[in-house]
């Protein structure tokens, strides 16, 4: 527990051994990691609320040969994911920290599991590793996920969880592995099973008096009961102002504000920064971002500002992938909610085009992939075109087959429709000809099966959210009217840049020199994934491992 403190050399206010700031899972996994290795552990968060951008994430893991994965059949060569993680990042990333991440990633999660009995995950059956084609890359996929879990396990925390991205009806909850058969609720029995299903499931939630929770709210709400039962306080409404350093330019503790007053906490032993990234903090987006992206469509956490990038900086670390994000294709709803594009692209009977009613990259790619394309090219603006089978068979924007799409969408000008293609052109000021030369010159790839121009398909990863009932399950013809278009938005999930580290955690000067007793991880840090994506949950994963490395380097120091 944190005590008083009041050392001849500089005044503090609390002392502990290891200090935590933030509450996602990186910061979370990271206290719970140094506390079972002996440590005084104190983690502050500058939000009322717990989880940062976890909270609102689908709580995807990608770690390869973890113990979840193991257990299904799935362990991995070393050579194999290596070889893997060269193809998708490349130079771009030490090759000491890849090493790290691939060689300690299972540790990280046989530690939790024996650790905590709340530590619990599955496999997320056939979510395709996002370049399965690259050597060493995996169709069936490397990504698991929280099993359900009830907030109400969580006591007085229950209400400090930061709510999810959208809410759901009472009692209901959805796997990311069960989405993508609900997704197919009116084109396969499998999605209709799952229906039914996850509605009985919701009954007996409700007689239970449960709330089931899974996606990011699960994982959160997992790792925070192994937190609160090993005894961590996580004070809430606790900003960091600044790092404290010694006369050594060592990190000795920070500078904060609880209570409205502030406070300094000495951390003898080290301090990790895992507070986020700088999506909403639009000064540091105007600065660093690339053309494209510096708008503000993140659907992060609104309390990401940059904090512990600044506060690293300040003290000498050195920045890298500043221009970068995990960029995510999405749409703003008249209600200010960002809704993010992941199956919708995959929907066979759509298209995305340019200003110019051009198709420009494959829809269904990666969605940092897709966004680069975007930004690279210049498209601007940019529309997702349906049409009425479309809408009657597949989920578009939470909205489900058989719903009507909002008024207000309408209303607002974020969806557009008309009963013919040179209509829909008009009204969306587009050139009428050019969108029909190219809905004509895609239907022609869809009937037969190859699309020549961008390979929409070909990868495991466009058709995981198709339609199994199509031959080519992201690709069928667009003919049915009324015809639909949305207008899409460069979003993002969290920005990519910030603090470098080395292979156990340990934030680095420009000089390469280390910053003694400051660690990083998390959006906070420089990604290990470098410009790229390797799979769902590439960003939680990595968060989560180098959250444990570097508190098992404090914990070994002396």
């Amino acid at each position: 527990m944190p005590r008083s403190s009041t050392s001849s050399a500089t005044t503090f206010d609390y002392e502990v051994d290891f200090l935590v700031v933030g509450s996602g899972a990186g910061g979370l996994t990271s206290a719970f990691t140094a506390a079972a290795n002996g440590l005084d552990t104190l983690i502050i968060e500058k939000a009322g609320a717990y989880g940062g951008t976890t909270a609102l994430s689908g709580g995807n893991i990608w770690v390869p040969n973890n113990p979840t994965l193991v257990r299904e059949g799935l362990s991995d060569s070393r050579e194999d994911v290596r070889a893997y993680m060269d193809a998708v990042v490349g130079e771009r990333v030490p090759a000491a920290n890849i090493d790290a991440f691939i060689d300690e990633g299972p540790h990280v999660f046989e530690f939790l599991e024996k650790s905590s009995p709340h530590m619990r995950f599955q496999w997320c059956t056939g979510y395709s590793d996002y370049h399965p084609e690259k050597p060493g890359g995996r169709p069936r996929g490397r990504t698991i996920e929280p099993l359900p879990f009830d907030l109400k396990q969580l006591g007085d925390d229950e209400d400090k969880l930061r709510p999810g991205a959208l809410p759901t009806p009472a009692g209901l909850y959805i796997t990311s592995k069960e989405f993508v058969r609900l997704n197919m609720v009116m084109r396969t029995w499998a999605g209709r099973r799952a229906a039914l299903a996850t509605g009985w499931r919701a009954v007996k939630s409700i007689v239970r008096r449960q709330r089931m929770e899974t996606l990011g709210q699960a994982l959160v709400g997992r790792l925070r009961l192994a937190v609160k039962e090993a005894g961590i306080p996580l004070w809430l409404n606790t900003p960091m102002r600044s790092l404290i350093t010694d006369e050594a330019n060592s990190v000795v503790g920070v500078s904060a504000v609880r209570n409205g007053q502030p406070v300094r906490i000495r951390a003898r032993r080290g301090v990790m920064l895992a507070s986020g990234g700088f999506e909403h903090g639009n000064e540091m987006r105007k600065k660093y971002l690339r053309d494209g992206g510096k708008d503000n469509y993140s659907l992060g956490s609104i309390d990401n500002t940059g904090d512990g990038i600044l506060a690293g900086e300040t003290v000498g670390a050195a920045l890298d992938l500043m221009d970068d994000a995990w960029w995510m294709p999405a749409f703003k709803r008249p209600d200010s909610i960002m809704h993010c594009m992941v199956s919708e692209r995959s929907v066979p009977r759509s298209i995305i085009v340019n200003q110019h009613g051009m198709r420009f990259t494959n829809e269904s790619a990666p969605y940092v992939t897709f966004v680069h394309e975007q930004i690279a090219g210049k498209h601007e603006p940019v529309w997702f075109i349906f049409d009425a089978k479309a809408k009657n068979r597949y989920q578009i924007g939470a909205i489900m087959p058989g719903q009507k799409f909002p008024e207000s969408w309408f209303d607002s000008g974020l969806l557009v429709t008309a009963d013919t293609v040179d209509e829909l052109a008009r009204r969306i000021q587009l050139p009428a000809a050019e969108v029909a030369r190219t809905l004509n010159r895609y239907n022609g790839f869809a009937c037969s099966g190859k699309d020549e121009d961008f390979g929409r398909g070909e990868s495991a990863y466009d058709n995981y959210y198709g339609d199994p009932t199509l031959p080519v399950p992201a690709m069928d013809v667009i003919d049915k009217a009324p015809f639909y278009a949305i207008r899409m938005r460069a979003g993002d999930l969290g920005t990519k840049g910030g603090l470098v580290h080395n292979e156990h955690g340990q934030v680095l000067r420009g000089t390469g020199e280390i910053i003694e007793r400051l660690y990083a991880t998390g959006n906070t840090a420089a990604a290990v994934m470098g410009n790229d994506y390797a799979g769902a949950g590439a960003t939680i994963g990595p968060a989560m491992v180098f959250g444990y490395i570097g508190a098992r380097h404090a914990a070994c120091r002396r």
